[in-house]
């Protein structure tokens, strides 16, 4: 997995490419939280192939600490399969995704 970061004041946008699993949810964890300040949070899934529960953590502790922080997050670029992830664990729900 490779997380690119791209900053634009107090909006950052992840571009996470590969596989989001429990080897590699730790380092996207660690991107998100040294991430301080954040009105918004943009996660570009357009090149994720996979998502394992360890991702889908990750996903639900930064959608917290950005409604904590009063910002927003959205995950953009869902292909079919993350995106059935997200139906059939009621994730499409939560998150927004666009």
């Amino acid at each position: 997995m490779t997380v690119e970061k791209k900053q634009n004041g107090a909006s950052l946008t992840l571009v996470v490419e590969g596989r989001l699993d429990t080897t590699t949810a730790p380092e996207l964890e660690s991107v998100i939280g040294g991430a301080e300040g954040l009105e918004e949070l943009i996660l570009d899934f357009s090149k994720l192939d996979y998502i394992s529960s360890a991702g889908l953590r990750v996903l639900l502790s930064a959608q917290k600490k950005m409604n904590k922080q009063g910002g927003s997050m959205k995950v953009t670029g869902v292909n079919e399969t993350v995106s059935e992830i997200f139906e059939v664990t009621g994730f499409s729900d939560i998150l927004t995704i666009e």
